[in-house]
């Protein structure tokens, strides 16, 4: 097994935060997140209508919405898919890791900017 330093793992780490970002919960994708949802509508207690996505109730579209819903459990497949591309050794891979990774860094700093002028 190749050994795995430690700026290795910053980058694999950035780039399975702005993978496992945009397949949870960013807009572009969320026509692909569509089909394993069913949305819920309710009122809050002012009036407001609520969107709720609520995991199908059965067969292959639950499994896939609830691994979807959890955060934790995409970023884990994340992490499988992108350290097994890592260990291939493909430039395409290392060429996807870089660019999630330095994505990562730019959406951090983002955030960082945007509360610091408020």
């Amino acid at each position: 097994m190749n050994e795995i330093g430690l700026t290795v793992l910053l980058i694999l780490g950035l780039a399975s935060f702005r993978l496992t970002r945009l397949i949870v919960f960013d807009k572009i994708t969320e026509p692909m997140r569509r089909p394993f949802f069913n949305e819920i509508e309710e009122k809050d207690e002012n009036g407001k209508e609520m969107i709720y996505l609520v995991p199908k109730e059965r067969g292959i579209r639950k499994w896939i919405g609830e691994l979807l819903s959890c955060y934790w459990c995409t970023g884990i497949w994340v992490s499988i898919f992108l350290i097994a591309l890592y260990l291939e050794k493909w430039l395409l891979g290392e060429i996807i890791i870089i660019i999630l990774a330095v994505a990562a860094i730019g959406s951090i700093l983002e955030v960082i900017v945007t509360k610091s002028l408020r």
